[in-house]
């Protein structure tokens, strides 16, 4: 994010500090914080879900293989990404590279961020989510995409001098060697 974007989409009036504030709704939606903005995200569904906790699962394990201790998988965790952008998200997992005692982590404690896109998902949201975790250096992001009717989508991406590039694509049931602190195996065809 630059200067540029502000100036073309002034901030909202929200901090991270409020965001953080306000109570996560009861009924499992998510409040994010977009350039000051709030957005609520319905609940997410099964296959979501689904998706999200085989991911954690296997983060956790690869994880525990590699005796990293240092790092955390955690399901569902407030990142704030960028106080001076008024921006703090929710991926469905994350790795954490901090002492796991917080409600909320910093940008750097961050080492991999785990979206996943369920078909409600707009582009503008999928698109600045994406550059919210460029912008604060994340160093890994995976991207599931679960299309309706059809195989799960992975993408692994590893953090270059001018953004994201993508490491690995799978979309029909494929087992890969995802981008990662620690070597990871994902077999995709186990997403659903």
């Amino acid at each position: 994010m630059s200067a540029e974007v502000s100036m073309i989409h002034p901030l909202g009036p929200t901090t991270v500090e409020d965001w953080l504030a306000e109570e996560q709704p009861s009924d499992g939606s998510r409040l994010e914080l977009i350039l000051g903005y709030l957005y609520m995200t319905p609940a997410p569904g099964g296959p979501h879900q689904f998706a999200a906790g085989e991911l954690f699962a296997v983060l956790r394990e690869a994880l525990r293989e590699a005796v990293r201790t240092d790092l955390r998988a955690l399901p569902g965790v407030a990142v704030r990404i960028s106080t001076a952008f008024r921006t703090g998200v929710i991926p469905d997992v994350a790795v954490v590279s901090a002492d796991i005692n917080h409600t909320s982590f910093a940008p750097e404690d961050v080492v991999l961020a785990v979206e996943v896109w369920s078909p409600g998902n707009t582009r503008e949201e999928r698109d600045t989510k994406i550059a919210a975790y460029a912008s604060a250096r994340v160093q890994y992001l995976w991207i599931v995409e679960l299309p309706l009717g059809k195989p799960a989508k992975f993408c692994g991406y590893s953090l270059g001098e001018t953004g994201y590039r993508q490491d690995v694509y799978a979309a029909n049931g494929e087992t890969v060697k995802a981008p990662g602190p620690v070597p990871v195996t994902v077999n995709t065809a186990e997403l659903r």
